[in-house]
């Protein structure tokens, strides 16, 4: 099983991760947080690369039912999604699939809810 649902799209990194918030704000997501691996290398290691970055998209209702079922799955929160810049300057989205990071955590009733997140993803992506 991926860990991913992914798609390329050929657009600037900068259009691409525009066009991802608005799929993901369609969809029903908000995104708490956002970080600039490529800023953070160069600052933190002084190494260069492409254009990535990861945005963490919530979902507040599906986030509460997932939150009300197994406490502790705050610790697999929010679902990231990334923006990278590929070689040939395509560029790459990528968001995690629930499901399969959830199969670690052994509670039949959080199974349905990341289906329906897995669900809205997958439209996010289809929707670029």
């Amino acid at each position: 099983m991926s860990y991913d649902i992914s798609k390329t799209l050929e657009a600037t990194p900068e259009q691409a991760r525009e066009r991802v918030m608005e799929v993901l704000t369609a969809e029903g997501f908000g995104v708490l947080t956002e970080i600039d691996v490529q800023a953070t290398m160069k600052k933190k290691l002084d190494r260069d690369m492409r254009y990535y970055a990861i945005l963490g998209a919530c979902s507040p209702e599906l986030a509460w039912q997932a939150l009300s079922r197994e406490p502790k799955i705050g610790t697999m929160l929010p679902c990231n999604v990334i923006v990278r810049e590929l070689e040939d300057g395509r560029v790459e989205i990528s968001a995690v699939d629930p499901q399969a990071s959830m199969q670690a955590v052994e509670n039949p009733d959080l199974g349905e809810v990341a289906r329906e997140v897995k669900v809205r993803l997958q439209r996010v992506i289809d929707a670029l």
